[in-house]
């Protein structure tokens, strides 16, 4: 990619990722979300995908996913709302591809919300993201 990634901006309920820079979008991509998708991830095993603002933190190539770049969810106000309410906030949220050895399945799993929490792409689409956002990327995440 010509230009660098500044900044990757989710819609959930268009079920979109997109690569942004200076403002433009870059690339599109469809998504799949968490198997509940409406509102912030408020503890564990809730299976909603967060929304707010993130970074990118670090990448792992030999997970159970094609691929995964890890959200920095759950951050400091995340932890105490859970604390307050007596849950574990939850956390390894990433953006990943399919599981691994089911890839040529993706144009039927990304036509619904399979993830516990996660934002899945395409095996395809994820090989575009992982070589084009660098670790400390801020992602943001909007209802």
């Amino acid at each position: 990619m010509a230009q660098p990634v500044d900044l990757v901006y989710v819609d959930k309920s268009a079920r979109q990722l997109y690569l942004m820079s200076g403002g433009k979008v870059l690339r599109q991509f469809q998504i799949a979300l968490g198997d509940n998708p409406i509102g912030h991830k408020q503890q564990e095993g809730d299976e909603r995908t967060p929304e707010g603002r993130y970074l990118l933190d670090y990448r792992k190539a030999d997970s159970a996913y094609h691929r995964s770049i890890h959200i920095s969810y759950p951050n400091e106000v995340d932890r105490e709302k859970a604390r307050l309410r007596g849950v574990s906030p939850g956390g390894a949220i990433m953006i990943h591809g399919q599981r691994n050895g089911f890839g040529w399945l993706s144009s039927l799993t990304q036509q619904r919300d399979w993830t516990d929490g996660c934002i899945a792409l395409s095996d395809a689409d994820m090989d575009v993201v992982w070589d084009a956002v660098v670790t400390g990327t801020p992602i943001e995440i909007v209802p």
